[in-house]
């Protein structure tokens, strides 16, 4: 739901500690001063500047606009590379649902992985990306995962486009941030988010489809993608009640017409045979 801040940020000291120091700030009715400002306030149906510059695995300038195309959706993740746990959790668990998915990108989707440290280099993108991909097991999808850098204002744009709040804890020498995966349309619109470490491949996949306004996948899809929403509470996508029944009205409805077809056209050649029998 659009305007909803949702904060899942935490630093790479400990996905423990983050839980105690939660824990804490709910008890105490007090937000940790470290978190204020973190998460993300959603953007749905906002459109990204696709004028921004960042820079490839090789270092070379390119245009967001480069990896859209009007038709493939584009998966986004805000990380930064050097973080000591939550950005290499998160990858890991991105890693491994795209393993799962009989999609893959460059071919269906695209994804986007952009550091939003400005100070990390093509460099340290390109073993990252050499990382990834050796994991996946998919030489292909090097076409369609791409690893960027850029410059403050390049990401603040972006990161404000999107509702994507993170800050430096100067204490920690570390970025306090959320995580979550980002859909875009393949015109740059923000379509969907999706919360955590982990993720359904089936939700991944629906996702994607949501965000092409079904330009991707097939008339099963569209089907599946009618009979479930994206609850917010869940973090997932769910059976849609009223749409089931629909659907199952529908069937029910096509199944007795064909029903009736069936019988009306065997009556109908039963008494075409009785007229041209023999007396």
């Amino acid at each position: 739901m659009q305007g909803i801040r949702r904060h899942i940020g935490c630093w790479g000291i400990g996905i423990g500690m983050f839980i105690a120091v939660s824990a804490y700030a709910q008890r105490s009715g007090q937000q940790l001063a470290v978190f204020e400002g973190v998460g993300i306030t959603e953007q749905l149906g906002a459109q990204i500047p696709l004028n921004l510059t960042f820079y490839d695995e090789s270092g070379q300038p390119v245009s967001l606009k480069a990896f859209f195309d009007g038709r493939r959706p584009v998966l986004l993740t805000l990380v930064y590379h050097d973080c000591p746990m939550l950005c290499n959790l998160m990858l890991d668990g991105l890693t491994r649902t795209l393993r799962q998915m009989t999609w893959a990108p460059g071919e269906q989707f695209q994804v986007l992985t952009i550091s939003f440290n400005a100070i990390e280099t093509p460099e340290l993108a390109r073993r990252q990306k050499a990382r990834y991909l050796q994991e996946l097991g998919r030489p292909e999808a090097a076409a369609g995962w791409h690893f960027l850098t850029g410059d403050s204002l390049s990401i603040q744009a972006l990161t404000r486009a999107v509702g994507f709040h993170f800050r430096w804890v100067p204490a920690q020498q570390q970025f306090a941030h959320p995580a979550a995966l980002i859909f875009l349309s393949g015109n740059g619109m923000v379509a969907r988010y999706l919360y955590g470490l982990e993720h359904n491949a089936a939700d991944v996949r629906k996702a994607l489809v949501e965000a092409s306004e079904g330009k991707v996948g097939n008339v099963l899809d569209q089907v599946i993608l009618y009979c479930f929403q994206y609850d917010p509470n869940q973090n997932s996508y769910v059976a849609n009640a009223y749409n089931l029944m629909r659907l199952g009205g529908g069937l029910t409805v096509l199944g007795l017409g064909v029903m009736l077809l069936f019988f009306w056209r065997r009556e109908r050649r039963r008494q075409q045979q009785a007229m041209h029998a023999p007396a």
